[in-house]
């Protein structure tokens, strides 16, 4: 896309007085001196791909180069073509700010964190909020699963980092958005086949395409693995359709509907060090006496309306669904049997977790734009809410010496949390200058109706009410046509999820005093074109956070929160985007990541305190990840690509004393080829990672109790697909 010229008739914004305690900022002099050279570039057709338009973080269509904070656009369609189309992991790989592991564990999700939010979770997504086409993919208290991500029908994944993910309210660290593709043109279908290393199988089907001014794609899908470790077994089957629809040329009404189901998938667990240097396949013996696994039933709807009334928009969405979940854990039967010695044991919930999930959601948005002075005005205000309601069962998993098995009921009660959301964004523009601002007030209620009151056990029935406002502002300056600089500021929060409210570390009751931590955020940055077929973004960052929400403490099976003291995360981050040649195209990335805790507090480690002291590397968060990618198409039908990943140590505990995780780099080759004849389309591809064989630890489970913290990574790996596609 061609950059628009624009007068430079002001001096450069001065960064605002947080960042500049960074220590760091100066680094960006460098990129500046660059950005200084290209002043009489321009960016001509070839950096279309460089400056995609995003919607996250302004809510509008805007160039990303054009915006105040850090955001990538992942082009789907052209991903697709080299991967598997399982994990969220395949395409976000190469983005600064963010990592995002494959834990060789369907059982619990990919691990996910922004700039650090995140790294603490032992399953799912916490800390980031997961949005696909406009419908949530985090609960209400900012647990969410990446699992329900449909990649087959993917257009684009946006990520966004930095202060103004915060107006994007609780646990929005950062922001992944999905947008699934429309259907459009002649009807078209599809089917496609994998295969390869751990028994891995994919099959897909779909249809796609327009009729009667009616959009339409519909896909389903089965993937079947093995396993790189042992008792990792899965199935995943998903279904996915859409359709949209044009009532009248002012309006667009989008119906969604997509589903997962994962029955008894085989949950390996982390191991310990010793394990993993003696068969990084093997799993620890508890995992296979205690069968851990889980089935998933995840099943949702919404339906989105746009309305333009001139350069005016109203926007409406609203959803519902369910999600049922049954885990097996392995939680000693020991702990779970009350003694003389030991009656609070009457009070623990069980080693079977087992909950109905109904969720639904409303969402209205109203986006006006007006002149104003000599500048433009976009203005946005919008509401949102939402609501889940967890019909929750806890059992032994046990019945009398038979291990992994569902016995006598522990745990029964109803989970209710809501949420509702006002929120304004504005966005001005005037010569050189754009300016955003954006404010959120949120209020999330948590209630516990214990329906379980048994002997000992009484009623344990409560509530807990939370609310922040959290703004956001930031600046643009254009340099030059093909260089602008900003800053942002901005303020966030997280609750507690439904998971740490759930035991208290006094008495095993709710731990419903547990408080939100709440971060303030800084980033100063530069987007730049240089030449006419290279794009560089570079930012510095820095977060403190206060009430950091950490294990308490972590014994028979059960884990408990408490507020710490300070945190600080600061860094810097690097994209870099490149057409070397008409027929090869380069990619990198790297991130510099300093967190730590800035304040000493005491956790409970056995029956001992212990004290974090400040200066301590937040654990699961690498200080230094890079990525590099290199894609030569000899001929236009053909790619051969090559991808070199790099992440640093990982620490496993606060303490920081265990074994950290070591670093590793890892080399992952593709091939995809596409032909054409007639109405067909013939599709392969040909994958290896690691093509090095380099034993590593993929991914770490924070602070197990156990020590059991190391979730190996695969050994070399291929996989070969094809596919074929038919235009009507």
């Amino acid at each position: 896309m061609t950059a628009t010229p624009r007068a430079v008739s002001a001096p450069a914004p001065r960064p605002i007085a947080r960042l500049l305690r960074l220590g760091i900022p100066g680094a960006l002099a460098g990129f500046a001196c660059v950005a200084g050279a290209q002043d009489a570039a321009t960016a001509d057709q070839s950096a279309v791909t460089l400056n995609p338009v995003v919607v996250t973080g302004s809510r509008v269509e805007t160039n990303s180069f054009d915006l105040p904070f850090s955001v990538d656009a992942v082009d789907m369609r052209a991903n697709q073509a080299g991967n598997l189309g399982v994990n969220a992991s395949e395409a976000l790989a190469g983005v600064p700010g963010l990592v995002i592991q494959n834990r060789q564990n369907y059982a619990q999700d990919l691990q996910i964190s922004v700039r650090g939010f995140g790294a603490r979770a032992a399953f799912g997504v916490r800390g980031v909020k997961l949005i696909a086409d406009g419908i949530p993919a985090s609960n209400p208290d900012g647990q969410g699963q990446a699992a329900t991500f449909n990649l087959d029908t993917a257009e684009r994944i946006e990520v966004m980092r930095g202060p103004f993910s915060t107006v994007y309210g609780n646990h929005a660290g950062g922001v992944i958005q999905l947008f699934s593709r429309t259907g459009e043109g002649a009807p078209r279908m599809r089917a496609s086949v994998l295969g390869g290393s751990w028994g891995t199988t994919k099959i897909g089907v779909g249809l796609e395409g327009e009729q009667s001014g009616v959009g339409f794609i519909v896909d389903a899908s089965r993937f079947d693995t093995d396993g790189y470790r042992d008792h990792s077994k899965t199935r995943r089957d998903q279904g996915f359709a859409k359709l949209s629809f044009r009532p009248d040329e002012d309006s667009t009404l989008t119906l969604v509907a997509n589903g997962l189901r994962q029955p008894d998938t085989q949950d390996p667990l982390g191991v310990t060090w010793a394990s993993y240097q003696r068969n990084p396949r093997a799993v620890e013996d508890v995992a296979k006496q205690y069968n851990t696994r889980k089935s998933i039933h995840h099943l949702q709807g919404g339906a989105t309306y746009e309305r333009r009334f001139g350069e005016d928009r109203l926007q409406l969405s609203a959803y519902t669904g369910r999600r049922s979940v049954t885990q097996y854990q392995s939680i000693p039967r020991i702990v779970q049997i009350p003694t003389a010695d030991n009656p609070e044991r009457a009070r623990h919930a069980g080693g079977v977790v087992d909950f109905d999930r109904d969720f639904y959601g409303l969402g209205a948005r109203w986006i006006a734009q007006r002149s104003l002075g000599d500048g433009e005005l976009t203005l946005t205000v919008g509401l949102d809410y939402d609501r889940s309601e967890d019909d929750r069962r806890g059992y032994e998993n046990f019945i009398g010496t038979t291990l992994g098995v569902k016995g006598n009921l522990r745990r029964k009660e109803i989970d209710t949390i809501t949420s509702t959301d006002p929120y304004i964004q504005a966005l001005w523009k005037q010569g050189p200058w754009q300016w955003s601002a954006g404010v959120r007030h949120s209020r999330v209620a948590f209630k516990v109706d214990d329906r379980y009151i048994v002997g000992i056990n009484g009623d344990d029935s409560g509530s807990a009410r939370y609310s922040e406002t959290t703004p956001a502002l930031g600046v643009v300056y254009a340099l030059s046509p093909v260089t602008n600089v900003y800053a942002s500021a901005g303020l966030g929060f997280e609750t507690p999820t439904l998971n740490e409210l759930s035991y208290s570390p006094a008495d095993g009751s709710f731990n419903l005093g547990l408080k939100p931590s709440t971060s303030r955020q800084a980033e100063l940055g530069i987007k730049t074109f240089v030449g006419d077929s290279t794009r560089v973004n570079a930012a510095v960052f820095r977060i403190e956070t206060e009430d950091e929400i950490v294990v308490a403490g972590s014994s028979g099976g059960r884990t408990t929160f408490k507020n710490a003291g300070k945190t600080l995360r600061q860094g810097l981050e690097m994209a870099l985007e490149s057409e070397l040649a008409h027929n090869l195209t380069a990619r990198a990335s790297f991130t510099y990541l300093k967190a730590e805790y800035d304040e000493a507090f005491t956790t409970r480690i056995g029956m001992a305190d212990v004290t974090i002291p400040a200066g301590n590397r937040l654990p699961g968060i690498p200080k230094l990840s890079a990525y590099a990618e290199l894609a030569w198409k000899p001929i236009e039908a053909v790619t051969l690509a090559g991808e070199l990943i790099y992440r640093d140590k990982l620490e496993v505990h606060d303490r920081n004393i265990d074994r950290a995780a070591p670093s590793y780099t890892l080399f992952n080759l593709r091939l995809s080829a596409e032909q054409q004849q007639g109405p067909w389309t013939f599709g392969q591809l040909l994958r290896i990672d690691n093509v090095f064989d380099r034993k590593h630890v993929g991914s770490v489970i924070v602070g197990d109790s156990n020590g059991r913290y190391y979730e190996p990574g695969p050994e070399r790996s291929w996989y070969a697909g094809a596919s074929a596609s038919y235009h009507f």
